[in-house]
């Protein structure tokens, strides 16, 4: 595979037509977000940025209750944790399962991996309050659109991250999860995998340059291809990895000939081609798109009380 050579710039585009393209595919329609109760606790510091906070709700329960973790997505430079689906913070809360919102740093300000450690962080200050917030530190799960889908899956398959010498007691915490439930995700942040699973116009979408705070004339060197690897959660997955929902609602099939910069950047075809490699595997991957009549919220719900509960 190569690379398409170029990846455009957030510059090319409106700030309207960039902020249609980062939302997640469910919620590119006009709306209001339905209302959610407040939280139990809010805009908690687990880490030391202005970002690195957090939103908790509480399941009613005498025992330790799992956890999902709410990664809000936006090209990994925007949106934030009151993208939180309601419906999917109510249904998980009437089944016993605590949730988290967490925001994270953005681009261009930072650039991976700094995303996804303070996500992992966030999870790792969740273990380390389990017994505070009544929480079972070994059932604890991830959900996301888009950006957030992409570091759920990066999380889940990624190797331990736990840090037991470490000289704050959050990083000796597991970032380990049970399973992940995902909107809109994307396997692979690597431009040359995109181009051949999607399409060119996907490769090139502008939130990928900043991601990485790659130079224009280091987009297809050695140095890049390694950092396009390392992001990628399809790179981390092996065989005693969690099991994954991913749903979908961009149009399937080809891209049109038109189609714009990173258009198809929630294209179904990254599910699929995850879900055959976790079939390999022996994995459980669900993969569901909206023209099968699937409600997602209620599947994510099901999903997660058949890991965590």
């Amino acid at each position: 595979m190569r690379t398409s050579g170029h990846i455009v710039r957030a510059a090319l585009l409106t700030p309207l037509a960039f902020t249609l393209l980062l939302a997640p595919a469910h919620a590119q329609k006009p709306g209001k977000d339905a209302p959610k109760p407040a939280p139990d606790l809010a805009e908690i510091k687990y880490g030391p940025h202005e970002r690195n906070v957090l939103d908790l709700w509480k399941a009613k329960s005498d025992k330790p209750t799992p956890l999902v973790v709410f990664i809000h997505g936006g090209g990994f430079r925007s949106g934030s944790k009151e993208k939180l689906p309601a419906a999917l913070l109510e249904g998980l809360l009437q089944k016993g399962i605590s949730v988290i919102a967490i925001n994270y740093r953005l681009s261009p300000e930072v650039s991976f991996p700094a995303h996804y450690m303070d996500s992992a962080r966030a999870i790792q200050f969740a273990r380390s309050k389990a017994s505070a917030w009544n929480i079972d530190p070994k059932r604890i799960g991830a959900s996301g659109g888009s950006a957030g889908a992409g570091t759920s899956l990066w999380i889940g398959f990624h190797d331990d991250m736990a840090d037991a010498k470490n000289a704050d007691p959050v990083l000796r915490q597991s970032t380990r999860l049970s399973c992940m439930a995902v909107f809109g995700a994307q396997a692979s942040y690597d431009p040359r995998v995109i181009k051949e699973w999607v399409g060119e116009a996907t490769a090139n979408h502008p939130a990928l340059q900043t991601l990485y705070g790659l130079k224009d004339d280091e987009l297809d060197t050695p140095k890049a291809h390694r950092i396009y690897e390392a992001a990628s959660a399809i790179t981390h997955l092996s065989k005693n990895d969690p099991p994954v929902y991913a749903f979908y609602s961009e149009p399937r099939g080809p891209l049109p000939e038109n189609a714009r910069p990173g258009q198809g950047i929630h294209h179904i075809n990254f599910g699929l081609r995850l879900k055959e490699q976790m079939d390999k595997l022996d994995i459980e991957c669900v993969v569901r798109h909206r023209d099968e009549g699937t409600k997602m919220e209620v599947e994510m719900v099901k999903f997660f009380t058949k890991h965590l509960l």
